[in-house]
Order: structure tokens, then C-alpha cells, then sequence
């Protein structure tokens, strides 16, 4: 595998309700909170949840939109579809988080075999919304 100088930082997801969205992504999806506490008390303009030790979701209140001047225009990619944000895990976590998902009522797709990812062909994997639509696709690669 070829050793890339560039690797996944953050995904900024626009949500309705920050709070509401991390406590989804820390007791459905199983993703550590960050900075919940400093975002209630004002401190920072939004939390985060931690994917792994180098990625992070930030979740991005939609009212903050136009506070986005970075680029022009940038204050309009709030509502902008992405495809899907797909989350690798082990067989173990896999098999977890669909069981959380569903002891929660969420939705999720039936199991797809050998889709192509960052790994090759996945074994399994299937698919979820988070409360605010965004699309997640859950897969695990063989061990080895």
C-alpha cells in the first residue's frame, strides 16, 4: 500500500441541533463527544466526535452558515448534499453498531458484499442516516 503524505482530518457536517447530534454519534454510532460541553457554554462555535486519533466529525450548527466567509459563496454550502461518509470498522464493531442503530429504531440498509473502498472490497457493509439526513455507510475489511 502506498504511503500517502495526506490523510482524512475532519468531515464538517451541518446539523440542526449539535448536542442532539453528538449524543446520536456517541451512544448510536459509538463515537467519543468532544467539546459538547464547551459548545453549551459558548466557548467554541461547535462539538465533535472522534472517528480515530488523527479524524474527527465536527458538527456544525446550520445557524452558523453565514458566518462562512471564507471563500465566497461559502456561506451557501450549508443544505449541499454529500454523497455519504463511510466509516470502517472491525467485524466486532460492525455487527455493534448496526445492533445500536437498530435498538434505536434507525433505519439501516440491508448488507451489501464486496463493495470497493479505501481497502479493496469490503466483506460486508450497510447504510444509515444520521437525525439530520446525513448518509453513513458501515463496512468491515477482512482481517490480515
Amino acid at each position: 500500500m502506498t504511503d500517502h503524505t495526506a490523510r482524512l482530518d475532519h468531515v464538517v457536517l451541518w446539523v440542526s441541533d449539535p448536542v442532539a447530534a453528538a449524543d446520536f454519534y456517541e451512544q448510536a454510532v459509538g463515537l467519543e463527544p468532544l467539546r459538547v460541553a464547551e459548545f453549551k457554554d459558548g466557548s467554541v462555535s461547535f462539538p465533535s466526535v472522534r472517528i480515530d486519533e488523527g479524524t474527527i466529525l465536527d458538527l456544525a450548527p446550520v445557524s452558523m452558515a453565514p458566518r462562512m466567509t471564507m471563500l465566497p459563496g461559502a456561506d451557501r454550502s450549508a443544505g449541499h448534499p454529500v454523497n455519504h461518509v463511510c466509516l470502517a470498522l472491525t467485524e466486532d464493531g460492525y455487527d455493534s453498531l448496526r445492533a445500536r442503530l437498530e435498538e434505536r429504531d434507525v433505519p439501516v440498509s440491508d448488507h451489501g458484499r464486496h463493495s470497493y473502498g479505501a481497502r479493496g472490497p469490503a466483506v460486508r457493509s450497510f447504510y444509515f442516516n444520521d437525525p439530520d439526513g446525513n448518509v453513513f455507510e458501515a463496512r468491515y475489511y477482512e482481517e490480515g
